[in-house]
C-alpha cells in the first residue's frame, strides 16, 4: 500500500512537471511569436551581426531603409558590414572599438550606402549580447534614417553661417559678436581714433548724365575698391553716405599705428580713384578729410541697426574733408604732429571751421622713403 502511495505521489509530481514545462514551452512560442511580430513590424530597423560583420538577422524595416527588396536579399547582398554598408571604411572598426569598451553605443550616427549606391544618414543603437555564462554570441541593434534631419540641419547651419556673415559685412567682427551673444546696448568711449572721410568731387552733376544701373554699378566698384583698401590696411568701414565714404582705425580693437594706417590708404584712395571716369571721360576726384582724436562708438537702431561713431574728432574730420580741394587729403595739426616724421606734409594754413573757429591745417603729400 505505502508503495503504491509513492508512486502515485511520484506521478502527480511527474504530471505537474511536464504540465510546468508545457506551460513554459507554450509561453516561450508566444513570446518568440510576440517578438517575430515585433521584429517584423516594427518601423525601425533591426539587426543582428556577428563579431567578423555578417549579418545574422534583419527585419523587414532594415531592408527597406537601405533599399532592399526583402531581408534575405541585404543578407546576401551585404557579405561584411565594415566593407559593403559604411562610406568610411574604418567606421565598423571604430563603432567595434567602442562597443569593446563600453559594450553599448547609443545614437552614433554614419553616412551608409543604400543598394543603388545613394547615399544615407543612420543613428544606430548597438549592443554586444552575451549568452548565460557571459560568452559573447552576437551585437544587436536599432537603426533609424536620419536623412532628412541631417538635410535640415545643414540647411539651418547653412543659414545661420549666411546670417553670421551678412551680420559682420555690417558691424565689426567683434561687435557682431557681442549682438549673437545677447548684448542689447553697446557703447564704448575711445581715446585714440583717427577717422577718415572721402567725398567724390561733383557726382551729384555727373549722375545727371548716368543711367540709375550705370550709376549704381559705379559706386558700388568705387566703394568695393576702398573696402579693400581697408581691409589691407586694417581700417573698419563705419558707413557710406551717398557718395561719400567714412572708415577708422583704432576700433574696436585700438592699435598704436592708427594714423599711420589712414595716411596710407587714404593716399592709395586718391591712386585708385583715377581708374574710374566721368562721363566725360576725365577720372574722378576725392576729397578727403582725416582727424585723430577720441570718440564714441556704438550701435543704433532695432531692425536696420548700424555701427556709428560720435564727437568732435568725427565732426572735424569730416570738415577736414567738406573745407579741402580736390585730389588734397587735408589734415588736422595733431595729424601732422604725428605723421612729419615719416610722411611729407604742406601747411595749408588758417581756415575757418565751424564750431571750431580758425584752425591751422595741412595737406598729406605722400610717405616719406626710407633711407
Amino acid at each position: 500500500y505505502r508503495r503504491c502511495q509513492q508512486l502515485s505521489q511520484q506521478n502527480r509530481l511527474l504530471f505537474a512537471e511536464v504540465r510546468e514545462r508545457k506551460q513554459a514551452e507554450e509561453a516561450l512560442q508566444q513570446a518568440e511569436v510576440k517578438y517575430r511580430r515585433i521584429f517584423e513590424n516594427a518601423t525601425e530597423g533591426i539587426f543582428q551581426t556577428s563579431y567578423d560583420g555578417q549579418y545574422i538577422s534583419v527585419n523587414p524595416a532594415l531592408a527597406s531603409i537601405y533599399g532592399y527588396a526583402s531581408p534575405g536579399d541585404l543578407v546576401h547582398s551585404i557579405i561584411d558590414v565594415g566593407k559593403g554598408l559604411y562610406v568610411q571604411p574604418q567606421r565598423r572598426a571604430e563603432l567595434i572599438v567602442y562597443l569593446e569598451q563600453f559594450d553599448h553605443i547609443e545614437g552614433s550616427e554614419s553616412e551608409v550606402y543604400r543598394k543603388d549606391g545613394s547615399k544615407i544618414w543612420i543613428s544606430e543603437t548597438i549592443r554586444k549580447v552575451y549568452d548565460e555564462s557571459a560568452n559573447f554570441q552576437y551585437y544587436e541593434g536599432i537603426v533609424h534614417d536620419i536623412t532628412e534631419q541631417r538635410r535640415m540641419e545643414m540647411e539651418l547651419r547653412q543659414q545661420r553661417q549666411q546670417a553670421d556673415r551678412l551680420l559682420v559685412n555690417i558691424l565689426p567682427y567683434q561687435i557682431a559678436n557681442r549682438l549673437k551673444n545677447g548684448a542689447r546696448s553697446i557703447a564704448e568711449n575711445y581715446d585714440e581714433v583717427t577717422v577718415l572721410f572721402a567725398d567724390l568731387v561733383q557726382f551729384t552733376a555727373a549722375s545727371g548724365q548716368m543711367e540709375a544701373k550705370e550709376l549704381v554699378n559705379l559706386l558700388n566698384e568705387v566703394f568695393s575698391t576702398f573696402d579693400h583698401l581697408a581691409e589691407k590696411y586694417g581700417l573698419e568701414k563705419i558707413k557710406t553716405i551717398g557718395d561719400a565714404y567714412m572708415a577708422a582705425a583704432g576700433l574696436p580693437t585700438p592699435r598704436a599705428d592708427h594714423v599711420d594706417a589712414v595716411a596710407a590708404m587714404a593716399l592709395e584712395m586718391q591712386s585708385a580713384i583715377q581708374q574710374f571716369k566721368r562721363p566725360d571721360g576725365q577720372p574722378f576726384q576725392l576729397r578727403i578729410g582725416i582727424s585723430t582724436g577720441p570718440v564714441i562708438a556704438g550701435v543704433i537702431g532695432v531692425r536696420k541697426f548700424a555701427y556709428d561713431l560720435w564727437g568732435d574728432t568725427v565732426n572735424l574730420a569730416s570738415r577736414m574733408e567738406s573745407t579741402g580741394v580736390p585730389e588734397r587729403i587735408q589734415v588736422t595739426s595733431e595729424v601732422c604732429e604725428r605723421l612729419h616724421y615719416r610722411y611729407h606734409l604742406e601747411p595749408r594754413g588758417t581756415i575757418f571751421v565751424k564750431g571750431r573757429g580758425n584752425l591751422e591745417t595741412y595737406w598729406l603729400v605722400s610717405r616719406k622713403h626710407a633711407l
